[in-house]
């Protein structure tokens, strides 16, 4: 089939074959969830999958994934199609590495690549992403002072050869991770995904009578990177700034963006942002570039899919050095607590030029706990101390949302990532802990005229109340997530045991036996006035249980009366009383 006509119907065909490589690239991803055996998958959905061109563009992605994955993983199969030509792979040829500087930032994301032949002749590539529950080393944690202290590093190879599977490299995974039967069987799941990728495009050639995607890959990457400059030359051009001041570890981040909206695209310069840590919190920059460009694909050109062409107009540096450029052999396990705030830096550029402006910050970073049991974990090996036997879980789990500008901030969910929270009935069924808590945080979300999203309270336990660990990884317990357009802040995150301790937001933290460790999550920022808020909404949200009597007249100048109703006078005169103070 020619596809470089541009008559009416040759573009429907194009739009068909395009919605068709959609649909390919999200069975991929589906095939990934059903056979993954760790739960950051099959639970969180914390992975990514899309095809290629020859030429390394990516064409299209599964909806289903996370974009600090998916835009990073955008860039990662240029890499390995330098250290392994087109033109020297075979049928059955699978590629793998978790190289944080060439895949997607740090050694718990594996990222295969394979070939896909039709008639014996290479026409595209398959590559996927996923997060493994252990790579070994210190463990899934901030505590690490260099890469080589944060587990397993595999450089670009042959995960199979000419359809031979690599049994020296399974080996050696095997005898260096906790839990080699999730880590090994994910590995095989990112294979298999690919190969249903492979499968599907294939029959999808052969139904459309196409020899090659060339001309349709030039084509989507074409289209889209034209559909993004238009949405951008849509916007006021200028030079814009925003900072934000983060928790960090051993001391806090300031995150300082400068984007420049010109004809030929949106350039994010992070000059000023700190320089790197000493600790596991830095990034590698292609983990920058995905979640800053995903921040302007929020809101210019959300309607683009993205690939490619979309993403080229949308540039993103860092200076080397600076945290979020990190350089070979820095620490980087824990990139995405700081990563996953960058969306929010840089809506705050643009908040003063698109028309309503842009959604108020909320937590952001995930509070993905690793849960960890076994020998020396605990701190407490004396004689006769209950042992626990060994385990490692890493659940994931969100605070707040921010308010958006016309809507109320979602409760409790992954912004920007996306991943969904881990189900308390599974972390209890693959590990001995109970979850004693799991409920909305009251009074968390910021006051506005669209309110915050709630965070939430979780509290685990040893089922057999043997000591274990915490690796916590977790920002925003020092700095709220701020409002915007006067709405106020959201409420700052806590950890600590059960019987009072209060610990850091960050490192590796025991907990004795019988205690508990309790999460407190932030809660997302307001978004306007919170006396503009509809008295009824906050009548609502009091029933809910989101915000309490006491916040609704403190903050929203809402009185109740005894059977939850608004008592209209009362209201008026506390909101008059609000305004003028």
């Amino acid at each position: 089939m020619t596809l470089n006509s541009s008559a009416p119907l040759a573009q429907i065909h194009k739009q068909v074959m395009w919605n068709r490589l959609i649909s390919v690239v999200e069975e991929q991803a589906q095939t990934l969830i059903r056979t993954a055996f760790g739960t950051p998958v099959r639970e969180a959905g914390d992975l990514s999958a899309g095809v290629y061109d020859l030429k390394g563009r990516m064409l299209a992605q599964a909806v289903t994934g996370t974009p600090g994955h998916v835009n990073a993983m955008a860039a990662s199969v240029g890499h390995f199609i330098r250290k392994y030509p087109v033109e020297t792979m075979r049928e059955g040829d699978v590629f793998v590495t978790n190289d944080p500087w060439l895949g997607t930032g740090h050694l718990n994301d594996f990222t295969v690549v394979s070939p896909t032949f039709r008639q014996g002749k290479l026409v595209a590539l398959f590559a996927s992403t996923a997060h493994v529950v252990d790579v070994g080393g210190l463990g899934f944690g901030p505590d690490g002072r260099q890469v080589y202290e944060e587990g397993i590093y595999i450089p670009m190879m042959y995960f199979a050869r000419a359809g031979e599977v690599n049994t020296d490299l399974l080996d050696i995974i095997h005898w260096n991770v906790r839990e080699p039967i999730q880590v090994e069987g994910d590995l095989y799941s990112l294979e298999a995904c690919n190969r249903t990728g492979s499968e599907r495009l294939v029959a999808m050639m052969d139904e459309f009578g196409m020899e090659t995607v060339d001309e349709l890959a030039d084509w989507i990457v074409d289209t889209s990177h034209q559909a993004m400059i238009d949405e951008i030359r849509g916007l006021r051009a200028g030079t814009y700034k925003n900072a934000m001041r983060i928790d960090g570890y051993e001391r806090e981040v300031d995150l300082v963006a400068t984007m420049t909206i010109g004809p030929d695209g949106v350039d994010v310069d992070f000059t000023g942002t700190s320089p790197v840590s000493s600790y596991g919190i830095n990034l590698p920059l292609t983990y920058t570039q995905a979640y800053a460009s995903f921040g302007v694909r929020c809101v210019v050109g959300a309607a683009v899919p993205n690939n490619a062409g979309s993403l080229s107009a949308v540039r993103i540096t860092a200076p080397e050095g600076s945290i979020l450029n990190a350089p070979h052999p820095c620490a980087v396990t824990a990139r995405h607590v700081i990563g996953q705030m960058l969306p929010d830096v840089v809506l705050g550029c643009l908040h003063d030029v698109i028309a309503g402006g842009t959604l108020a910050e909320g937590t952001s970073c995930l509070w993905n706990p690793v849960l960890l049991g076994g020998h020396g974990v605990g701190g407490t090996d004396a004689p006769g101390a209950k042992r626990s036997v060994p385990f490692a879980v890493n659940c994931f789990h969100a605070g707040g949302m921010g308010a958006r500008p016309t809507m109320d901030g979602l409760n409790a969910t992954a912004f920007p990532s996306g991943v969904r929270n881990t189900p308390v009935e599974v972390t209890e069924t693959i590990a001995p802990l109970i979850c004693w808590q799991k409920e909305f945080r009251q009074d968390s979300g910021g006051p506005g005229t669209f309110r915050g999203g709630a965070g939430q309270i979780m509290s685990f336990s040893h089922a057999g109340d043997a000591p274990f660990a915490i690796s916590a990884m977790f920002d925003r317990v020092k700095h709220a997530p701020r409002g915007r357009s006067r709405g106020h802040d959201g409420v700052t995150g806590e950890l600590h045991l059960g019987s009072g301790k209060q610990l850091p937001g960050m490192g590796r933290h025991p907990i004795p036996p019988g205690d508990r460790i309790v999460m407190e999550m932030p809660g997302g920022a307001g978004f306007g006035d919170p006396l503009a808020r509809d008295p009824a909404l906050v009548a609502s949200d009091v029933l809910a249980g989101f915000v309490s009597v006491d916040a609704a007249r403190e903050r929203y100048g809402v009185v109740l009366d005894a059977d939850g109703g608004i008592d209209q006078t009362a209201t008026a005169s506390e909101r008059e009383r609000l305004r003028a103070a």
